[in-house]
Protein backbone atom coordinates (compact mmCIF):
# COMPACT_ATOMS: atom_id res chain seq x y z
CA UNK A 1 0.00 0.00 0.00
CA UNK A 2 2.76 2.46 1.07
CA UNK A 3 4.57 2.00 -2.73
CA UNK A 4 1.46 2.38 -4.37
CA UNK A 5 0.85 5.71 -2.66
CA UNK A 6 4.75 7.02 -3.33
CA UNK A 7 4.37 5.94 -6.90
CA UNK A 8 0.65 7.44 -7.24
CA UNK A 9 1.97 10.95 -5.56
CA UNK A 10 5.38 10.63 -7.70
CA UNK A 11 3.03 10.82 -10.68
CA UNK A 12 1.06 13.53 -9.79
CA UNK A 13 3.92 15.49 -9.53
CA UNK A 14 5.75 14.48 -12.47
CA UNK A 15 2.82 13.92 -15.13
CA UNK A 16 2.10 18.02 -15.44
CA UNK A 17 5.52 19.02 -15.73
CA UNK A 18 5.95 16.65 -18.60
CA UNK A 19 2.40 17.23 -20.14
CA UNK A 20 3.75 21.40 -19.74
CA UNK A 21 6.70 20.26 -21.04
CA UNK A 22 5.01 18.32 -24.49
CA UNK A 23 2.55 21.23 -24.68
CA UNK A 24 5.51 23.62 -24.96
CA UNK A 25 7.09 21.47 -27.63
CA UNK A 26 3.86 21.31 -29.90
CA UNK A 27 3.09 24.31 -31.78
CA UNK A 28 0.93 25.47 -33.99
CA UNK A 29 0.79 24.85 -37.32
CA UNK A 30 -1.29 27.71 -38.85
CA UNK A 31 -2.40 30.85 -37.14
CA UNK A 32 -6.23 30.50 -36.22
CA UNK A 33 -6.37 27.15 -36.68
CA UNK A 34 -6.79 24.23 -33.94
CA UNK A 35 -4.16 21.80 -36.04
CA UNK A 36 -1.03 21.42 -34.43
CA UNK A 37 2.19 20.19 -35.71
CA UNK A 38 5.17 18.21 -33.95
CA UNK A 39 8.40 19.47 -34.49
CA UNK A 40 9.08 17.01 -36.38
CA UNK A 41 6.57 16.97 -38.93
CA UNK A 42 6.80 18.59 -41.89
CA UNK A 43 3.42 21.51 -42.71
CA UNK A 44 2.41 22.16 -46.45
CA UNK A 45 3.94 25.62 -45.97
CA UNK A 46 7.00 24.36 -45.45
CA UNK A 47 7.48 22.47 -48.95
CA UNK A 48 6.41 25.91 -50.10
CA UNK A 49 9.44 27.70 -48.87
CA UNK A 50 12.45 26.70 -51.11
CA UNK A 51 15.12 25.45 -48.68
CA UNK A 52 18.62 26.28 -50.41
CA UNK A 53 18.81 29.41 -52.43
CA UNK A 54 19.04 29.00 -56.37
CA UNK A 55 22.27 28.08 -57.28
CA UNK A 56 22.53 29.19 -60.92
CA UNK A 57 22.08 33.07 -59.53
CA UNK A 58 25.02 32.10 -57.51
CA UNK A 59 27.15 30.88 -60.16
CA UNK A 60 26.79 33.53 -62.55
CA UNK A 61 27.97 36.08 -59.94
CA UNK A 62 30.81 34.04 -57.97
CA UNK A 63 31.81 33.88 -62.24
CA UNK A 64 31.60 38.07 -62.87
CA UNK A 65 33.59 38.26 -59.61
CA UNK A 66 35.92 36.01 -61.00
CA UNK A 67 36.43 37.40 -64.01
CA UNK A 68 36.85 41.00 -62.55
CA UNK A 69 39.48 39.88 -60.17
CA UNK A 70 41.53 38.28 -62.81
CA UNK A 71 41.28 41.94 -64.34
CA UNK A 72 42.82 43.26 -61.27
CA UNK A 73 45.08 40.39 -61.12
CA UNK A 74 46.67 41.24 -64.80
CA UNK A 75 46.62 45.10 -64.20
CA UNK A 76 49.01 44.81 -61.01
CA UNK A 77 50.89 41.83 -62.28
CA UNK A 78 51.82 44.59 -65.96
CA UNK A 79 52.65 47.31 -62.72
CA UNK A 80 54.70 45.33 -60.94
CA UNK A 81 56.68 44.13 -64.11
CA UNK A 82 57.31 47.73 -65.41
CA UNK A 83 58.34 49.09 -61.71
CA UNK A 84 60.73 46.33 -61.69
CA UNK A 85 61.98 46.59 -65.06
CA UNK A 86 62.51 50.72 -64.41
CA UNK A 87 64.75 49.82 -60.95
CA UNK A 88 67.67 47.95 -60.43
CA UNK A 89 66.15 45.03 -57.97
CA UNK A 90 69.75 43.74 -57.44
CA UNK A 91 70.73 46.40 -55.43
CA UNK A 92 67.84 47.85 -54.29
CA UNK A 93 64.43 45.77 -53.42
CA UNK A 94 61.43 48.84 -53.44
CA UNK A 95 58.88 48.47 -49.95
CA UNK A 96 56.58 49.46 -53.01
CA UNK A 97 57.03 46.21 -55.00
CA UNK A 98 57.02 43.95 -52.22
CA UNK A 99 53.29 45.30 -51.18
CA UNK A 100 52.79 44.86 -54.69
CA UNK A 101 53.83 41.33 -54.89
CA UNK A 102 52.01 40.77 -51.78
CA UNK A 103 48.66 42.56 -52.71
CA UNK A 104 49.22 40.02 -56.21
CA UNK A 105 49.58 37.02 -54.14
CA UNK A 106 46.52 37.35 -52.11
CA UNK A 107 44.36 38.22 -55.34
CA UNK A 108 45.38 34.99 -56.62
CA UNK A 109 44.54 32.70 -53.18
CA UNK A 110 41.57 34.40 -53.48
CA UNK A 111 40.64 33.71 -57.02
CA UNK A 112 41.77 30.24 -56.58
CA UNK A 113 39.66 29.61 -53.66
CA UNK A 114 36.40 31.19 -55.69
CA UNK A 115 37.16 29.10 -58.23
CA UNK A 116 37.43 25.92 -56.46
CA UNK A 117 33.81 26.85 -55.37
Amino acid sequence: MNNRRKFLITFGMVFPVMAASVRASVRPAQQGTGVTQLPGQKSKDDDAIPSKPPVRGILDANEKDIKKKIERLFELATDLKEQVEKTDSSKVLSLILVKKAEEIEKLARDIKTRAKG
